[in-house]
């Protein structure tokens, strides 16, 4: 591990040690399982938990489901579990919602799949259900309760001054690969803009994707000229990510940096590469950590990746739910956040001077799926 410090990434990203301790959690809502187990016992009424991914097809939101069942298990909490049909479906997870509200759940915890969930989760809220979002926090962030995520802007910024620094002056040539492109989600512009402010590049509207100038100068690593090639939506999936990259490969065949939204996106686009050859040519950068991903780095298919927790995220969920039910203690954001801050760490074997990161060996220990 580059045991350097980073003044900007250590401003935003968790170290190392801070996910030990994460293992080992005590946040003031959640006891441990063994304490909440028993006190749910004696206490001889079961609390109703309602857990809402975006999608079961990526492995990100399956490892979330085993981790809330995990934790339901252990804190006696009775846990149902509802998707939406693909990454942007919300009237699946509304009705989900809804779902909850007449079962008479003490809590829903849910990964949000655009704004149009927001109305159903305050419905829920008034009748007095308490939500948690994980990994996406809404917008407003404070149409929910609390939000237990990776801090999306740092997973950015760390993987963009990654890239920077592999440049070594030269120019960028980048496509960006985002999540959607008809609707506005916080992980989505948090990931996307946190890249290019690593890269150094201007930002317009930091709220915003695609509307950066599309060539200047960038100034992270040795600093150089970049073109933004383009911004294309993928829905977090891998045929997405494929089509993505061969669209923007249309428009510009020199792209030698690709920043996409998640793993299974970089899969697609790489895929893209190989069938155009170009494979060996382009530094692929992502967000997620999970194994496969980790395995990508291990073998180069992916230059580096900011490794998230989402069994944790699932985890706190679900027991600060069975303690609110308890004695009425909520979970409290993270200093200077609107969320509680679950880590994130650089996963790179191209380890960079002055910048956190571990290496696949090391995130293969902690990543989350296969």
């Amino acid at each position: 591990m580059n045991s350097k410090s980073n003044r900007s990434l250590t401003r935003r990203v968790a170290a190392v040690g801070s996910l030990i301790a994460l293992a080992s959690f005590g946040l003031t809502a959640c006891s441990s399982p063994s304490e909440s187990s028993s006190s749910s016992d004696a206490a001889g009424d079961e609390v109703g938990v309602t857990l809402i991914v975006k999608t079961t097809t990526n492995p990100f939101f399956v490892a979330m489901q085993d981790g809330a069942k995990k934790a339901a298990e252990a804190n006696g909490v009775n846990l149902t579990l509802a998707a939406g049909k693909e990454d942007g479906d919300e009237d699946t997870q509304i009705q989900a919602i809804e779902n909850a509200i007449s079962k008479g759940d003490k809590g829903i915890l849910i990964t949000p799949n655009g704004p149009s969930v927001v109305d159903a989760i305050q419905k829920a809220r008034d009748a007095g259900l308490y939500v948690i979002a994980l990994d996406t926090p809404p917008d407003p962030a404070d149409a929910v309760d609390i939000t237990f995520a990776t801090d999306n802007r740092a997973a950015g910024l760390a993987i963009g001054e990654w890239t920077a620094a592999q440049l070594d002056g030269g120019q960028a040539t980048i496509a960006l690969l985002d999540l959607f492109d008809d609707k506005v989600v916080s992980v989505d512009y948090n990931r996307d803009q946190g890249f290019l402010e690593g890269m150094g590049i201007e930002l317009n509207e930091p709220n915003t994707n695609g509307d950066e100038e599309p060539t200047g100068t960038y100034t992270g690593g040795k600093g150089g000229e970049y073109t933004i090639v383009g911004n294309e939506a993928t829905q977090g999936a891998e045929d997405g990510g494929r089509t993505a990259m061969e669209t923007l490969l249309s428009k510009n065949p020199d792209i030698n940096v690709v920043y996409t939204i998640n793993e299974p996106a970089a899969y697609g686009a790489y895929q893209a590469l190989q069938a155009a050859g170009k494979e060996k040519d382009v530094l692929l950068v992502s967000i997620d950590g999970g194994c496969a991903g980790v395995a990508g780095v291990e073998d180069g298919t992916i230059g580096a990746t900011s490794q998230q927790y989402p069994v944790k995220m699932a985890e706190l969920g679900v027991e600060a739910i069975a303690q609110l039910a308890k004695d009425g203690t909520k979970p409290e954001t993270s200093e200077g956040l609107d969320f509680y801050n679950t880590g994130v760490a650089l996963v790179t074997d191209q380890p960079v001077d002055g910048l956190d990161s571990i290496d696949s060996t090391e995130a293969a220990d902690i990543c989350w799926g296969e």
